[in-house]
């Protein structure tokens, strides 16, 4: 009878038991996760640099041409590239190839851009300092193009400093902005894609990294600071 009674009682414990573990499995995670300070302490291994510190490493450096891409690097366009989507091609990015996007783009869609404000830093520094200023952009040519008087008037940049906006276009397997970079003699140039940054690379350019919006349309996200380059703090407005 004893051996009876302690095979339920065993019985018992391990129900009791294996019910407590599926109440707990089945349990949501915490709202509040919380931190430590080791955590907090974690940082990528990025070479962060601001506006000062560039204009600072510029100092007694005759004017030079400097370039810029546009889209997340000066403007956030997302806007009109979202439009082109909706209106073009809504379930897939079939938009891009299609020459009519590129001629709304080009032509008055970047009047609902938003000019990022490290650019307005930017370029008010290197005007500053004389500098030539380019933009090169993957962006598809297009017959007229308003882009260049936007970015006058958004930036105010002097007619002296300005040149036109150079649209190098988007080919398969080619960095198509190297060659214009080479050719306008670009010693630096910002830029928030892989791109941009290998483009710079291939000239012997300085090529410094903005950030890309995380709301921004082009996805995925790039990892700035993969290739050891600078990258501009809080740039990705």
């Amino acid at each position: 009878m004893r051996k009876i009674t302690q095979a339920i009682s065993a019985v018992c414990l391990l129900f009791a038991l294996n019910s407590s573990a599926v109440a707990l499995a089945s349990s949501p995670s915490p709202l509040n996760l919380g931190t430590n300070v080791a955590r907090l302490a974690e940082q990528a291994p990025i070479h962060w640099v601001s506006v000062a510190q560039i204009e600072n490493s510029l100092a007694g450096r005759p004017p030079m041409a400097v370039g810029f891409d546009i889209d997340d690097t000066v403007l956030f366009s997302s806007p009109g590239f979202w439009r082109g989507k909706k209106t073009f091609s809504p379930e897939s990015e079939d938009y891009l190839k299609n020459p009519v996007f590129w001629e709304k783009m080009n032509n008055g869609w970047d009047e609902f851009s938003i000019p990022k404000e490290v650019a307005r830093q930017l370029i008010d520094m290197h005007v500053r300092r004389g500098d030539a200023i380019f933009f090169v952009t993957g962006r598809s040519p297009t017959k007229t193009e308003t882009v260049s008087k936007t970015l006058a008037d958004n930036f105010h940049i002097p007619a002296t400093n300005m040149n036109p906006v150079i649209f190098a276009g988007d080919k398969p397997g080619q960095n198509t902005k190297s060659q214009w970079l080479q050719d306008k003699n670009i010693r630096i140039f910002y830029g928030d894609s892989d791109n941009d940054i290998t483009a710079a690379r291939d000239v012997g350019a300085r090529g410094i990294r903005i950030l890309r919006a995380s709301n921004s349309t082009y996805k995925p996200l790039p990892q700035a600071g993969a290739f050891g380059e600078e990258v501009i703090v809080n740039s990705e407005y």
